[in-house]
């Protein structure tokens, strides 16, 4: 036979960002449980309110499954006596096991020969280890959780109530002072307790008190919802998929409805609107059927559709007010200039160690200047970054940004064009934040790209300078995910050049560092940081860790040439002769080392024919690694692999001639030198 088992953790509201990871979570350490414990099912579901986790486990079997395993204990020779009696450690292993010697048996493992017993356990009744499911709520962990009461025992929100049934009967367990039991509870203001007769009623009780637990059934009645309200009005609600998972997480019976604002308010920059609408009120923007944006908002009630006129008129009176200020701040800032906010960056700090925000503006024109001249930007677009370097920051003194601070850069492209600035010049101003996450949206703009660039290695290198280096998972200043920007930059538009030598050369030009010991443990320090995130990147590719190594670990610098050498080997890393190759690549480099530079060979001293035709590919390959194509560098490498073998089946390279060895040596190095700029094939797992 089987079972449907309901868990419900009651608790007070939970952060709405964290109510479907927590769900989900919950979901999977109770298949865990059952899983560990042996107990069979068919499926789980899961559902979340802001005041619930639950999971609902169908199919579940009646009693654990039979457990037959064989055990190993000591080896034979101590498991006898000399005159074939068990010794104390036989006994005491069949003891432990709950068996008796009659159970042993012998068998050989790694040619030494052990005691085994085969061990059967009975499967205990499935009631009985659901008595153990205060563990499964215990175990969970959350990203901002509290202690309440006199309780040491830390969790997302005080738990209230916990419903746990197996089919009808109580699941008998207690967490902290709140004992399980049948009874859940309705909507907090509509609905009221409902005593539970059978797990499988959990939703469609809940349902009727005003509580919908499923969150997928929540969101796509919201977006029904939606639908009716531009179907009745002939609007557009525009899809905004982070908005609505946000909002059915705020809710448990969601009523959409649209409220009204005055027309003058959209006089003012259209994000300015919605993020007063989105960011602070949770609501989401109208737009005709032309893309323009329209004086109203919907919204989602928690409750049902009562009194809805006056939840109505709450909302607008809510949303008036900050519209209000907003205009208002919009029409102060009219009256201050670029230049007057640039200067008022002097007083503003960056960082109490590093500086004003104007310093670290100087700092970036400078790094800005540089990236011009090594990236070699026409002489258009070097003027325009330069000027927006100058200015980029200036936004942050004014009224609107200090209100709206999910604005920054975003008024400062408005203000900037509302005051004579080129088009280029206004989007670099917003597009020096991006990407804001790892996964985030990039600068659109070759001149935004380069502000974007020139403003994050900044920031990284002002704090690594003073000893602020992320350390663990502390990283205060977000400087992983800048440097992480940065390497996404260069990957999009394809620059070529080595991070390492730009690092090292802004400290010497931009950042004047002086002290040789400063300047080689910074750059250690930012190399090190670099080539994480670098590693970082390529993982996500879903490239071997081992691959990921190798090209780490070679001569080459160019971010975009390693990714596309891990790619290319990655791509070649299933096919049959890939082990063959490098083996045959890794042979020559074990035996050269590391060898600093290219050593002239004297042909004069080849002997054999291998010897001369490894010579000869040797400079082919010299011409075909050139053009930095990493597909044909790899067949290049690929097509010396033959000539390797046969080399190092018919010489021997520790020679006693000191000057034919010197040159068979040299000879490697030279093809190392080749090898280890596309990868060091030694970091390669092959097998």
């Amino acid at each position: 036979m089987s079972q449907t088992v309901l868990l419900e953790i009651g608790l007070e509201e939970m952060p709405a960002k964290y109510v479907r990871s927590s769900s989900i979570q919950l979901k999977e350490k109770m298949a865990a449980f059952l899983e560990d414990n042996r107990i069979n099912f068919d499926a789980i579901e899961m559902y979340a309110t802001p005041r619930r986790l639950a999971v609902i486990a169908s199919g579940v079997s009646d009693k654990q499954a039979d457990l037959a395993e064989v055990v190993k204990g000591p080896a034979k020779k101590i498991a006898l006596q000399a005159d074939g009696s068990w010794s104390k450690a036989a006994l005491g292993f069949v003891r432990g096991q709950g068996l008796t010697p009659e159970d042993i048996f012998f068998d050989e493992l790694n040619g030494v020969e052990y005691v085994f017993v085969k061990k059967e356990t009975s499967g205990k009744a499935t009631s009985e280890v659901l008595k153990e499911l205060n563990t499964v709520v215990e175990s969970m962990t959350f990203p901002v959780s509290m202690h309440w009461g006199n309780h040491h025992f830390k969790y997302i929100r005080p738990i209230h109530w916990i419903a746990a049934l197996a089919d009808d009967e109580i699941i008998p367990f207690q967490v902290l002072d709140v004992v399980s039991g049948r009874t859940t509870r309705g909507h907090r203001f509509l609905g009221e307790e409902v005593t539970l007769a059978h797990a499988e009623e959990y939703a469609e009780k809940l349902a009727e008190q005003h509580v919908i637990a499923d969150q997928d059934k929540r969101k796509n009645m919201i977006r029904a919802q939606f639908q009716a309200i531009e179907a009745e009005n002939g609007w557009i609600i525009p899809n905004d998929e982070t908005l609505l998972e946000e909002v059915t997480s705020l809710v448990e019976y969601p009523t959409a409805f649209f409220g009204e604002y005055d027309s003058k308010y959209l006089t003012l920059p259209a994000d300015v609107l919605i993020t007063s609408m989105k960011d602070h009120q949770r609501y989401f923007e109208v737009k005709d059927k032309t893309g323009k944006l329209l004086p109203y908002f919907i919204s989602v009630r928690n409750g049902n559709g009562a009194f809805i006129d006056n939840v109505k008129k709450g909302n607008e009176k809510v949303l008036t007010a900050r519209l209000e200020d907003g205009l208002f701040f919009f029409n102060e800032d009219q009256r201050i200039t670029i230049a007057q906010s640039v200067e008022k960056l002097k007083k503003v700090t960056f960082h109490s160690k590093i500086g004003s925000i104007h310093d670290k503006m100087d700092n970036t024109a400078k790094i800005a200047a540089h990236l011009s001249d090594v990236l070699d930007l026409a002489e258009d677009d070097k003027t325009q970054l330069l000027r927006a370097a100058s200015i980029y920051k200036f936004d942050l003194v004014t009224n609107m940004v200090s209100e709206f601070t999910e604005l920054q850069g975003i008024m400062g492209e408005v203000y900037a064009l509302q005051q004579g600035e080129t088009a280029a010049v206004a989007a670099a101003i917003r597009e020096h934040y991006l990407p804001v996450s790892s996964e985030g949206e990039l600068p659109e703009t070759q001149v935004g790209a380069v502000l974007a660039m020139a403003d994050k290695l900044d920031s990284i290198i002002s704090f690594f300078l003073q000893g602020m280096v992320p350390t663990g998972s502390n990283d205060p200043y977000a400087l992983r995910r800048q440097m992480i920007g940065v390497i996404q930059i260069v990957e999009k538009y394809q620059w070529s050049f080595s991070l390492e030598e730009l690092l090292s050369s802004l400290l010497t030009e931009v950042y004047a560092v002086e002290d040789a010991e400063l300047f080689d443990k910074t750059m250690n320090e930012l190399a090190v940081f670099a080539n994480a995130r670098i590693q970082q990147k390529l993982q996500t590719y879903g490239i071997r860790y081992d691959i990921v190594e190798a090209v780490l670990q070679s001569g080459e610098k160019d971010v975009n040439t390693l990714f596309a050498n891990a790619k290319v080997l990655q791509a070649h890393s299933e096919e049959e002769s890939f082990k063959a190759i490098m083996e045959a690549l890794a042979r020559v480099v074990n035996i050269s080392g590391n060898p600093d530079e290219s050593i002239p060979v004297q042909k004069e001293l080849l002997e054999t024919a291998s010897e001369k035709n490894l010579y000869v590919q040797i400079n082919h390959l010299d011409l075909a690694l050139s053009h930095g194509d990493p597909e044909a560098d790899y067949a290049a490498l690929a097509a010396i692999a033959p000539y390797i073998e046969a080399y190092f089946d018919e010489n021997m390279v520790m020679v006693e001639d000191i000057a034919i060895r010197s040159n068979r040596l040299n000879t490697l190095g030279n093809l190392t030198l080749s090898i280890l700029q596309f990868a060091d094939v030694r970091k390669l797992i092959l097998k």
